[in-house]
């Protein structure tokens, strides 16, 4: 099957409130809680794949003024949870549905478990009433709900049920990342000719979102408040704002405010948000220091989408790696190079020299220190271009840069899925001990 652009956009590039993690198991949660005759929900039990666990553990949830826990996602799901709004299942979640949620933790209601053998994004989730039992079950992307059931039968009909994913995960997305793989760099690029005024105003769309979340972060400073610190460093001289120091505060700022829970949506890349910020601001930023029109503006983000898109085909969508650093930034450096100018040698050698710098970055779960590290990427991506465009570019004798940026791209792959595997289970395992000492999620966690 050949896939579009349009393809692209439509699986790859979403709206989602709230950090993705959480939030997926926000939604499995509130599609077994709709399937209750009644909302008298009794108890919540939860099975998660190591990486959602990872992820969900300490990142605020919108709408809770600043809660954490998978625990208090799901039961928040389950209370007041809009399953029809997929990534955006939060939407409803007010004060009272906090306190309900809250009751039930303190009732030591809820229960998350820990699959630590499991492979790629699974969340099962059943949701008990007095008299009966709903279950679902999210598997491979985010919000690809698989199956439903109540009191032990499939429930067939449902439009819960997800359209671009199979049970095993697979569908669109399989299919779409099967494409991806066969195209060179330059097919890639050229897909940006397929373009047309509904994907550039999709895209325009999704500057608009993510420029919410900076403009509050740059407002009020939550989460760390790293983009407000570099905007009042860079007001007091003491470093000097450039085009780089621009991408910085504009894509920390934005990742502050999702990172602390501010009930504003990201326009997300690769299924997740903090990709989706790293995708468009650097880009966004950048084009206040060219001269440039609004139609290459959207094009570079297109193309940042698309190369971002391509690596986690290969990477999968959660890992050891920092993707937002190494996917979504050699994306943002290759939207930037187009965006100066740069022609498909400058593109690849964007990618290969943000490859080259930030290949080594872990992720240690999604927390408000995530925009430190994109407040990095969103930097380096910049000067990875800038470099290029100079004539600056990594060898491929170097470390893992390939002959091609293809190869160097499929590296990254190679790094996340094998070499990182002892690696992903360390970070897990520091973050367990720690959770044990901290109490971070009220004794409801279970390894199976």
């Amino acid at each position: 099957m050949a896939f579009t652009v349009k393809d692209l956009f439509r699986i790859e590039v979403v709206p989602a409130l709230g950090c993705t993690e959480p939030v997926a198991v926000a939604l499995g949660a509130a599609a077994a809680a709709s399937l209750l005759p009644g909302k008298d929900i009794r108890t919540i039990e939860i099975w998660v794949d190591p990486n959602i666990y990872k992820n969900g553990i300490a990142v605020s949830i919108p709408g809770t003024g600043g809660l954490c826990g998978l625990d208090l996602a799901g039961a928040i799901g389950a209370v007041g949870g809009n399953p029809q709004l997929r990534l955006k299942v939060l939407e409803p979640v007010n004060d009272q549905v906090v306190a309900r949620a809250q009751e039930l933790l303190h009732a030591k209601k809820v229960k998350v478990n820990l699959l630590p053998d499991q492979k790629g994004i699974l969340v099962r989730t059943v949701v008990k009433s007095e008299n009966a039992a709903a279950e679902s079950l999210i598997q491979g992307v985010h919000d690809n709900i698989v199956a439903l059931t109540l009191n032990g039968k499939d429930v067939q009909e449902s439009p819960l049920l997800s359209v671009k994913a199979s049970q095993e995960g697979k569908g669109d997305l399989e299919r779409l990342e099967k494409w991806l793989k066969e195209l060179s760099l330059e097919r890639l690029f050229v897909l940006l000719d397929d373009l047309d005024g509904d994907d550039l105003a999709f895209l325009k769309e999704g500057i608009q979102t993510n420029m919410r979340l900076a403009e509050y972060g740059l407002k009020h400073g939550p989460g760390l408040g790293i983009g407000m610190t570099l905007e009042r460093l860079a007001r007091q001289k003491f470093i000097m704002r450039d085009m780089i120091l621009a991408a910085r505060i504009l894509t920390a700022a934005a990742s502050d405010a999702r990172m602390a829970g501010i009930k504003l949506p990201a326009m997300s890349s690769a299924g997740s948000g903090n990709h989706g910020l790293i995708t468009t601001l650097p880009i966004w930023a950048v084009k206040d220091y060219v001269t440039c029109n609004e139609e290459t503006v959207l094009k570079s983000i297109g193309l940042s989408h698309i190369i971002t898109a391509y690596i986690k085909a290969y990477t999968g969508r959660l890992s050891a790696v920092c993707g937002c650093s190494i996917a979504a930034g050699a994306g943002a450096a290759a939207g930037v190079a187009y965006l100066l100018g740069g022609d498909l040698h400058h593109i690849a050698g964007a990618i290969k020299n943000l490859t080259e710098d930030l290949a080594g970055v872990i992720c240690d779960g999604a927390k408000a220190g995530c925009s430190l590290k994109l407040a990095t990427a969103a930097g380096t991506a910049v000067q990875a271009a800038l470099f290029s465009l100079q004539g600056v570019q990594v060898q491929p004798t170097d470390g893992i840069i390939g002959i091609s940026p293809e190869k160097t791209m499929q590296n990254i792959g190679v790094l996340s899925t094998e070499g990182m595997i002892e690696t992903d289970r360390a970070i897990l395992r520091i973050m367990l001990e720690k959770q044990f000492s901290l109490d971070m999620n009220r004794v409801s966690f279970h390894v199976d």
